[in-house]
Parts: C-alpha cells; sequence; structure tokens
C-alpha cells in the first residue's frame, strides 16, 4: 500500500487539522484519539511518512525507530499511565481494520 499524503494524520502533521495533543518531538506526535475507545485513548504517530509498522522497520532509520519507539514510553509518562499500566496496539492493513494509512500505536489506559 502506497502512502497517502492527504491522510488525515498527515494534514495533523501539516498543522491543517488540529489535535488535542499530549506530547511532541523531532519524530513522532501524540495526541487524543477523538473516538475513545478507553477512558485514556491516544495515538502516537511517526512525523515521517510510513503506511505501517512493516513499511516503518523496513525503511525508517534506526533515528527514527528509536525516537518514535521512546516516544511512546514518554507519552504514556505524560499520561500517567507507567505505574497502573496500559496496552499498546497498532494494526497492520485491512485484515486488521487499520482505518489512517499513517503507522499509529494506539495507547490504552484507564
Amino acid at each position: 500500500m502506497a502512502y497517502d499524503p492527504e491522510n488525515i494524520f498527515a494534514k495533523i502533521l501539516r498543522g491543517e487539522i488540529p489535535c488535542n495533543k499530549v506530547y511532541e518531538d523531532d519524530y513522532a506526535l501524540s495526541f487524543h484519539d477523538i473516538n475513545p475507545q478507553a477512558p485514556i485513548h491516544v495515538l502516537v504517530i511517526p512525523k515521517g511518512a510510513y503506511v505501517s509498522m512493516d513499511d516503518f522497520s523496513a525503511k525508517a532509520s534506526d533515528a527514527e525507530m528509536v525516537g518514535f519507539i521512546k516516544a511512546v514510553g514518554n507519552t504514556a509518562r505524560e499520561l500517567g499511565l507507567s505505574d497502573p499500566g496500559y496496552r499498546i496496539l497498532a494494526n497492520h492493513g485491512p485484515d486488521s481494520h487499520q482505518e489512517v494509512p499513517h503507522l499509529h500505536i494506539h495507547i490504552f489506559g484507564g
């Protein structure tokens, strides 16, 4: 699947659509999901144009990979989820019901 630069997450990264930001650094942006499935439901997206974890793991630089994984942890800590715990999920492709063709990690807490 080719990356679509007009997907909603690409538009959020470009500042064309607002988000309720939790965390941002050079590699990633995290924000509250607009349709939460848990009391705390945040998405973490890399700033690069990657469709899925498969695409990301094949093409991202080592710095992007480390930065993205650190951003997931930093986001969870920012939300106070380290002690009570949380769940992470990444969907890949149509059989998983991936809705947006931009890699994203869901963090669920509460």
